[in-house]
């Protein structure tokens, strides 16, 4: 698994990463996760169940990806894919400098390499123009593409000019041992309140000017209604400004940024969450807040409208009056108690959503490539013209034959068989003990 995004920083490919880890390792599976140096955390470090990370010595650059170098990378990638005996490269998120160049070199050096993209881009402003380009480049010659929605399968298939067949779509989930409701915060003194969540990066795309515009009406015509802010981001500073503007500190409260082992300490405070976001292909938070008993409503944009059943999520137009008068509903059916009950809720988002099925799910994907015949570089030499177009194509062919003669004088200067392999350490559940002292010796 490769990507900028991992643990310590947090948010939903980082969980997705970490969750499918954990479940594919319980399956039989050796997963070895490769991002880059988070501040002084570098080098390999162990994390639940023995699952391996590399913090490879990359600071990032811009937004939490490191400097796109297509070349520099490919010694270390290639020393870690030896040694760990790797047999299939899987990048995460399309934002993701590491995950795209990891992939690059796999296939150079003929392992198979599968991609999942978690976002939706558009087609029409210059950023998108050249993520879309560069994204035709990663996924020419790849094995196969896994997306959290139908909605972004489509999304994908434009961007990166590819056949939809070799295109599967696996949703996310969330583990519902930890976002259960709690019924003890709803104490005898809130319960003429209803206070409605928001967990969010505080940014254009997450739609925070919406949250902005409709807060002070709803404050103005329901006295009982608060808000709970989690999050932050550049945005911030426009929702402070309505705060302060209206007159609402004791009702609208910022709480930054919340670490994600605090999320549901958050969402169980809550009766209501709402997600005002512009584009989304999944939106882990809305299953997490209906995993924990609340009404959610949401802008129907995106994948949104497949993650939740229509009883237990109300959805908007993305603009200020229909998301108003979706929450106003929303209100309405918390006060008159016409709405689905917390612990129903999380038993069917419970049953729909679970790591251990997304695990399987791959696992098949996995074991379809796995037969697959391997694509050599006149293979992608060929498609890079076909999906990207006759200049570009012709630009990505020269990058990928010099990146196939760097690999070339890598193997000479630093042969196979002088790479160490590393041992394996498996986690055995019936032998606890063992496991933690062999772990410990290693580390050591």
């Amino acid at each position: 698994m490769v990507s900028d995004f991992f643990y310590p920083n947090m948010g939903g490919v980082e969980s997705h990463i970490y969750q499918l880890s954990q479940c594919l390792i319980e399956r039989g599976h050796k997963v070895i996760v490769v991002t880059h140096a988070y501040g002084n955390r570098t080098g390999v470090r162990y994390l639940t169940n023995g699952l391996k990370v590399y913090y490879i010595p990359m600071q990032p650059f811009y937004n939490q990806c490191v400097l796109p170098t297509v070349f520099s990378t490919l010694p270390l990638l290639r020393n870690i894919f030896l040694r760990e005996k790797i047999s299939l490269v899987h990048g995460h998120s399309a934002f993701s400098t590491l995950a795209h160049e990891a992939m690059f070199h796999a296939r150079t050096m003929g392992i198979k390499a599968i991609f999942t993209d978690h976002s939706l881009f558009g087609f029409a402003d210059a950023s998108s123009i050249i993520t879309n380009k560069v994204l035709k480049f990663s996924l020419a010659g790849i094995n196969h593409v896994i997306c959290v929605s139908h909605t972004s399968k489509e999304n994908t298939v434009l961007r990166g000019s590819i056949k939809p067949q070799m295109v599967s779509v696996i949703p996310n989930a969330v583990d519902a041992t930890v976002f259960t409701p709690d019924p003890s915060q709803k104490n005898p003194s809130r319960r003429k309140k209803i206070t409605v969540v928001v967990i969010s990066r505080l940014v254009y795309r997450k739609g925070t000017d919406l949250l902005a515009n409709i807060i002070p009406e709803i404050c103005e015509k329901y006295p009982q209604v608060n808000f709970i802010i989690g999050g932050d981001g550049p945005k911030r500073l426009v929702l402070e400004e309505v705060r302060e503007k209206y007159q609402l500190t004791e009702r609208v409260q910022m709480l930054g940024a919340i670490d994600h082992p605090n999320v549901r300490k958050i969402l169980v405070k809550g009766d209501i969450f709402i997600n005002t976001s512009l584009t989304e292909a999944f939106c882990i938070a809305i299953v997490e807040a209906a995993c924990c008993g609340l009404q959610v409503v949401s802008t129907k944009v995106g994948g949104v409208p497949e993650v939740l059943p229509p009883d237990l999520i109300q959805l908007a137009e993305p603009s200020s009056k229909a998301v108003m008068e979706a929450l106003e509903k929303a209100i309405e059916n918390h006060r008159t108690g016409h709405f689905v009950p917390p612990a129903e809720v999380h038993e069917r988002v419970k049953k729909l959503y679970t790591w251990q099925n997304v695990a399987r799910r791959t696992e098949a994907v996995y074991d379809t490539i796995a037969h697959e015949p391997y694509i050599d570089l006149s293979d992608r030499l060929q498609r890079y013209p076909k999906q990207c177009g006759a200049v570009a194509g012709r630009l990505f062919m020269l990058i990928a034959v010099i990146n196939y003669l760097l690999l070339i004088l890598v193997q000479w200067w630093i042969p196979d068989k002088s790479i160490d392999i590393a041992r394996d350490y498996r986690c055995n559940h019936d032998n606890q003990e063992d496991n933690h002292r062999t772990l410990h010796q290693h580390q050591t």
